[in-house]
C-alpha cells in the first residue's frame, strides 16, 4: 500500500502537557491532523516525574494522536563562552531527552540559541565565529550522545539569521556529531536569505533538499513573502498565501519521508483551519494523498 505524509499541528496545546484535555484533543482531530507539537520551559524539567508521564501516556491512550515534536524552550545559548552556562542547559535539555522518551514522543526540539541578548532567533556578528562553532559542536555532542542513549532523535531548529545559517552548515553540523540522533528540522522557509531566492523559490528548495533533506525528518509548513521596506524583509506567511512554491516542498519531502509529519505553526487558533485546508489542497496537488 502506498504511503504518504501525515499532517500535525502545533499550537493548539498549551505548553504543559499536565493540563491537556479530552476537549484540546477533539479540536484537533476535529480538522484531521493526526499529530501535534507543544513547547515546554526548560526550567520545568526537573519539576516532571515519572508518575506525571505515566498519566499523560494513560490520557493519550485512546487519543489517536502522535506527539510528533516535544520543544524545548530556554533563553541560554549552547554556544556561550560560559562553560557554566552550557554545562547548564545541557542538563536541562538531557533531561528533557528522558522526558522525550517517557511521553513517546517522536522528536525533541532544540534551538542554538544566539549571542545577541534580545532573543535565540536574533543576529550577532559573534554567533559566526570559528569558535563560536567549535563551542556549539562541542555543546551538541553530549546532547545527541544522550539522545541517542534514550532511543530519542533531536531535532535542531535553523534560521538564516543563526549560527546554522544554511544548508550547508547544517549539514555540516550534523557530520561534526555524527550520530543519528541529531537531525535537523525541515524549516525550508527560514532558509531562504536573497529576494532572487524567494522569486525563484522552486530552485531554492531543490538546493535545500538536496543538500539537508536526508537529514530533517520533520518539516514545518509555512509559506513566505517579501514585505515592503527600503532593506530587505522577507518573512513567513501562512501556507498557500504567499511566494513559494509550496507543491515542490511537499512533493520533495514526501518522497524522502513518505511516512513523515509535516507541521503547521505560529498561527493563531482562527488562522489554522485556512492554512490546513490550504496544505491539503497543495498536496492533493502534489499526488500527495495526506493520512
Amino acid at each position: 500500500m502506498e504511503v504518504h505524509m501525515r499532517l500535525g499541528i502545533v499550537g493548539m496545546l498549551p505548553g504543559n502537557f499536565r493540563t491537556f484535555t479530552k476537549e484540546q484533543m477533539e479540536a484537533i482531530r476535529g480538522l484531521e491532523f493526526t499529530g501535534f507539537g507543544f513547547h515546554f520551559s526548560s526550567d520545568d524539567v526537573f519539576d516532571v516525574t515519572t508518575e506525571d508521564c505515566e498519566k499523560y501516556n494513560q490520557f493519550m491512550a485512546g487519543e489517536g494522536l502522535d506527539l510528533v515534536q516535544f520543544a524545548l524552550t530556554y533563553s541560554e545559548c549552547l554556544f556561550d563562552p560560559d562553560p557554566a552556562i552550557r554545562a547548564s542547559i545541557i542538563r536541562k535539555i538531557n533531561r528533557g531527552l528522558e522526558i522525550a522518551r517517557q511521553i513517546n514522543a517522536h522528536s525533541c526540539l532544540i534551538r542554538p540559541g544566539s549571542l545577541n541578548p534580545d532573543g535565540a532567533w536574533t543576529s550577532h556578528r559573534d554567533n559566526h565565529l570559528p569558535e563560536s562553532m567549535e563551542r556549539l559542536i562541542e555543546t551538541l555532542t553530549p546532547i545527541a550522545q544522550k539522545a541517542d542513549a534514550e532511543g530519542v532523535t533531536i531535532i535542531v531548529e535553523t534560521h538564516a539569521v543563526s549560527i546554522m545559517d544554511s544548508p550547508e552548515t547544517c549539514k555540516a553540523v550534523v557530520d561534526a556529531v555524527g550520530l543519528d540522533s541529531l537531525r535537523i528540522v525541515m524549516d525550508f522557509v527560514n532558509h531562504f536569505q536573497t529576494l532572487q531566492q524567494v522569486y525563484n523559490s522552486t530552485d531554492r528548495l531543490n538546493h535545500i533538499f538536496n543538500v539537508m533533506g536526508p537529514i530533517a525528518p520533520v518539516a514545518h509548513v509555512k509559506d513566505i513573502k517579501v514585505e515592503n521596506g527600503l532593506v530587505l524583509h522577507i518573512n513567513e506567511e501562512m501556507p498557500g498565501e504567499g511566494e513559494l512554491d509550496l507543491v515542490q516542498a511537499l512533493r520533495r519531502f514526501d518522497g524522502l519521508y513518505p511516512d513523515g509529519y509535516g507541521l503547521i505553526e505560529h498561527l493563531p487558533m482562527e488562522k489554522i483551519p485556512l492554512a490546513n485546508a490550504n496544505v491539503r489542497r497543495i498536496a492533493a496537488e502534489s499526488g500527495i494523498d495526506i493520512h
